[in-house]
């Protein structure tokens, strides 16, 4: 059926999906107490950096956030996720970066914790790292190993509410249908049927998908764009080999299997841009709520909270879904075109597609 929401396709400079209202800035951060840094690398070929998602103000280790990760296709190399699906917390900032820079950053988050607390693996227990990866290595000279603990702690002490999307980050070397990717961020409020409302907030780093199954607001952008040889590559015939990791935060007052759920929903939104979640394709989701936190101290009082009733989760299953695809394509609308190792290149799809709200709404092309 042919798209007929034409005044309402897009939003500022990119589509804008679905019909729940966004929070203020459309970013992750519109869930109170979450910040996001970047520290980037743009030199020759060296493409990469970091992302940090900073879940709160407190110390992340004596307060931990109740979270839940699912893993729709396991082609990955992220650590720290055997401990958080036995103990549903997070105990550190969430980590993105390139797939073999995972250590690097892993060492740095334990390095940073015990700066803090020299307890750590001596009285207390020690440090579940919390690392996740997509590989960059088409646009990154990946073996270059270029990330370094300095770069996580840039990226850290570069939290704030308001940040950039795109080519940044984690997300400099990333590829997305055939373009350039990266970082992607945007809000949906939930509102449920008892009148309360919660802000749902989603963060991708999205390096995933083949050209010819790009869908935008329900438009099959990838066959038009690939008939005509927009993009790069054989658009057709090359297997997924991307990833992305979706990270999902939450007001609402959910338990570790309730997120649990709700990230199952980041599936949602991935799928309505077109992904199969291909045989080399790392696809992971987390939520985490930011309701309550779990003292790490025994002798602190746990948390007394309210949980949300079952029967209204299908509010923030929606919200999920919609908070990721609008993520994912401000990833791609917010990216600007890289070229690095080998001289390899990725175009931004607003450079390949100058015209695309005439490609989205057919009725502006006959005004």
């Amino acid at each position: 059926m042919p798209f007929q929401q034409a005044p309402d396709v897009v939003a500022g400079d990119a589509p804008r999906v679905g019909t729940l209202p966004s929070g203020p800035l459309d970013l992750i951060s519109d869930v109170a107490g979450v910040k996001v840094g970047h520290a980037t690398i743009a030199e020759g070929e060296r493409q990469t950096g970091v992302t940090v998602v900073i879940p709160h103000e407190r110390d992340e280790f004596l307060y931990k956030v109740p979270a839940a990760a699912t893993v729709i296709n396991g082609f990955g190399k992220s650590v720290g996720l055997v401990q958080l699906e036995e103990l549903g917390v997070v105990e550190t900032p969430l980590a993105l970066t390139n797939t073999f820079s995972v250590g690097a950053i892993a060492t740095a988050q334990i390095e940073t914790a015990l700066r803090r607390h020299r307890q750590i693996g001596r009285e207390w227990p020690t440090l579940n790292p919390l690392v996740f990866e997509c590989n960059d290595g088409y646009l990154n000279d990946i073996q270059a190993m270029a990330v370094s603990a300095g770069h996580y702690t840039h990226a850290c002490a570069a939290a704030a509410p308001m940040f950039a999307q795109g080519s940044v980050g984690a997300g400099r070397g990333m590829s997305c249908f055939g373009f350039k990717g990266g970082i992607g961020s945007a809000s949906r409020v939930a509102m449920l049927a008892n009148g309360e409302r919660y802000t749902l907030g989603a963060l991708v780093l999205a390096n995933f998908g083949r050209l010819c199954h790009l869908s935008v607001v329900g438009q099959p952008l990838g066959r038009t764009l690939a008939a005509n040889r927009a993009g790069g590559g054989d658009e057709f015939s090359e297997p997924e080999k991307g990833s992305i990791i979706m990270i999902v935060a939450t007001d609402a007052p959910l338990d570790t299997r309730q997120l649990g759920r709700v990230a199952k929903r980041a599936g949602a939104g991935l799928a309505r841009m077109g992904s199969v979640y291909g045989h080399g394709s790392g696809d992971i989701a987390l939520a985490f709520s930011t309701a309550y936190q779990i003292p790490h101290l025994p002798d602190e009082p746990m948390p007394s909270v309210r949980m949300l009733h079952e029967s209204h989760i299908d509010a923030l299953f929606e919200a999920c879904a919609e908070a990721v695809e609008q993520a994912i394509v401000h990833a791609m609308w917010r990216a600007a075109s890289v070229t690095g190792r080998d001289g390899h290149s990725r175009r931004s799809i607003l450079e390949a597609l100058p015209d695309w709200r005439s490609v989205l709404d057919p009725q502006r092309s006959e005004e």
